[in-house]
């Protein structure tokens, strides 16, 4: 999902104060779309995605890899009803996103393992045996 940027143009004093993303966090707040923070660790045998989100469960999360691209995504449909004897009140909120990751050559895309816990989901996408680091080896002058 691409960010929307808004065309507002701020003094330089404004965007010190408030900082440069200042109105696309306000417009995060509000709508309640943002994109989770993602911690990228590279192992000798394995990358490691972790992504932050808080309040999600597993059944929340969808997760495909095509073409060599990962893409994790949430889609969240809530709807809220307030019955009176004079009015009915109905809202409906909607809360989602998307982050993409181009994998290199190297990664054994069959083998990628997800598991979530404390709002933490983590990704394990394990290198191909030949790709992976077997250390020093000692070559013989023949």
């Amino acid at each position: 999902m691409p960010t929307v940027r808004s065309k507002v143009f701020l003094p330089t004093w404004a965007d010190d104060f408030f900082g440069k993303d200042f109105l696309s966090n306000f417009r995060e707040w509000q709508t309640g779309v943002c994109t989770p923070a993602v911690n990228i660790i590279e192992g000798k045998e394995d990358f490691r995605i972790e992504l932050a989100a808080p309040g999600l469960n597993k059944d929340d999360f969808r997760i495909d890899v095509d073409h060599r691209v990962l893409t994790i995504s949430s889609e969240i449909e809530d709807e809220k009803k307030e019955n009176d004897d004079n009015y009915m009140r109905r809202e409906f909120s909607y809360k989602g996103f998307t982050r993409s990751f181009s994998l290199p050559e190297s990664i054994d895309n069959e083998k990628i393992t997800a598991s979530q816990k404390d709002g933490i989901l983590t990704l394990v996408i394990p290198n191909k045996e030949e790709a992976k680091d077997k250390g020093p080896r000692k070559i013989a002058i023949s």
